[in-house]
Order: structure tokens, then sequence, then C-alpha cells
């Protein structure tokens, strides 16, 4: 997609007054006459840019009403380029048999850095994680719970049925009287 960009050098429309254009293009931008006068210094001012080519014609036509010629220019289009590092080159030493090793502790990666920055990491101690099969449980195995050492020898069972020493609780509290009431259908 296309986008332009909208400049005014101060030229007015063949036959216009610049009293008169002054006022439009206050009116039409609602700003103060500072900025107006600005406008109409000589120099080069950009008024809108990234539009496209319906917006920077709506402006265009706009402004020739109020009595100013513009430029409508094409922007150029900034393209960034991304330029992808190689990928890393793994250099894996030989063991004696003739089986290559990861790192002389087992269960541990060697990382060889891919830059500069990278090589500060060069010396960590990462462990050599894998991949678990399709299925597979990843959780560790809960231990059974263990029962917790009780020393119960200090107590014993009594016999069904005895008194196992609770106290009755005596209530010295008076029984009220009843008898004045009577139940009636």
């Amino acid at each position: 997609m296309d986008l332009y960009e909208i400049a005014f050098t101060g030229q007015l429309v063949p036959g216009a007054q610049l009293e008169q254009v002054k006022a439009n293009l206050t009116k039409l931008f609602q700003a103060d006459a500072q900025r107006i006068a600005m406008l109409f210094s000589g120099r080069r001012i950009v008024i809108k840019n990234n539009l496209d080519a319906a917006g920077a014609e709506k402006y265009r036509v706009t402004l020739a009403r109020a009595g100013a010629l513009i430029e409508v220019l094409a922007m150029p289009v900034a393209i960034e380029e991304v330029e992808l590092a190689p990928p890393p080159v793994v250099q894996v030493p030989a063991q004696a048999g003739g089986e290559a090793s990861v790192n002389a502790s087992p269960g541990r990666l060697t990382i060889a850095p891919r830059d500069e920055y990278m090589a500060a990491f060069a010396e960590v101690d990462a462990p050599n994680f894998g991949i678990a099969p399709l299925g597979d449980d990843l959780q560790d195995g809960k231990p059974e719970p263990q029962a917790p050492p009780l020393d119960l020898s200090q107590f014993s069972l009594a016999p069904a049925g005895s008194d196992m020493g609770q106290a009755q609780a005596v209530s010295d509290a008076p029984v009220p009287d009843i008898s004045h009431l009577k139940l009636q259908n």
C-alpha cells in the first residue's frame, strides 16, 4: 500500500487572496495566527503524512478550496532487512573408544556459544533433560505415608462395661414445679 505526505510551501491557488487564504486556513485548522504565519514562512512544512491515496486526495481538494496549493508526495517505503545468524556449530570431542561424548559428567549438557553474548553462559552447568515418550507419567511417584513413631506403652484397655472414671455431673439447681400446667386437646 502506497503512503503519501501532504506538504505546504506557502503557495496560493491562482486568483486567491493571501488574507482570505490565511483566514480560511485559520478556520480549517482551528489554529492561531502565529501557527498560520509559520505556514507562510516560505519553508516546506509537512502537514500530514502516512496517508493512503484517498486521504491524500481529500486533503488536496479541501486545501485547494481554502486557496492553498499543496504538494502530494509518495513516501518511500522503508523495508527492514533482517539477516539471520548462521546456526551454531556444535563440536563434539571423540573419546578413546570412538564414541562421541557430550560432556565429561553424565547427565549434563555442554552448550557451545553462538556469539559473544551467549559466551557468558558457556560455563553454566545445565542438566541434560530429555523428552519423555508419549503417555509417560512426568511426576515423581509419591512415597507411601509413614506412620509417626508413637509410644503407647503407658495406655491400657479397660474391660467392656467398666466405669471409665467419668464423674456424674451433679446439678445443684432446684427442679421446677410444673404441677399447675395442664395439656388441652
